[in-house]
């Protein structure tokens, strides 16, 4: 499967954690996205006991219909996806997996050198989809596992090898207290609350 350059310019990135039915929040907050335009959208959502993975082609209402009431957590991210390249699918849709799904990440922007990255570091990994975020999620994998690298380091590990423009939220499904995020050119806001923060 051939990945293509150009992933998402106007996408929308909404995360918390620390908040029950984080679903709804990040539901919530891809509807005050929607202006931006997308052609997709997804959620990752877990707590304790249960972890969940949706995506939906098309209006954000397609996704809203997939949530039932089993679909909750205390962490989640979601993402609108608006793609320059690639065919619009729910396999390309954000967030993005590692191969043993233990990463979960979103991306707005564009990696310049995702092509370097795959030959380099992930010449015999499986794609599932055709984007750069998912070539950058595997990475993050990879060094974890080769390096015997914490999640932080690995990501801090993959920025440096990066090129491009990015605003990433990345979840390590064994941390249930976590999102770690980075940008660089595209923007990415942070908040603070009492118990919980968003982005």
């Amino acid at each position: 499967m051939p990945i293509e350059s150009g992933n998402c310019i106007m996408c929308g990135i909404v995360g918390i954690v620390g908040k029950k039915h984080a679903e709804k929040i990040i539901l919530s907050g891809l509807g005050r996205l929607e202006y931006r335009g997308y052609d997709s959208a997804g959620l990752f959502v877990s707590n304790d006991d249960t972890q969940h993975l949706v995506k939906s082609q098309g209006r954000i209402k397609n996704l809203e219909e997939k949530i039932t009431k089993d679909i909750n957590g205390t962490i989640g991210i979601g993402h609108t996806r608006w793609a320059t390249h690639g065919k619009p699918s729910e396999r390309n849709a954000h967030p993005q997996t590692s191969s043993d799904h233990r990463l979960v990440l979103v991306h707005n922007g564009v990696i310049e050198n995702f092509e370097e990255i795959q030959k380099e570091y992930l010449a015999d990994d499986h794609f599932d989809g055709e984007t750069d975020t998912e070539i950058v999620v595997h990475l993050i994998s990879a060094l974890m596992a080769k390096e015997s690298l914490s999640t932080k380091a690995a990501f801090k590990k993959a920025l440096s090898l990066i090129r491009g423009s990015y605003a990433f939220a990345l979840v390590d499904t064994q941390d249930k207290e976590t999102i770690y995020v980075a940008k660089n050119k595209s923007p990415l806001l942070i908040g603070l609350g009492e118990g919980f923060n968003v982005i």
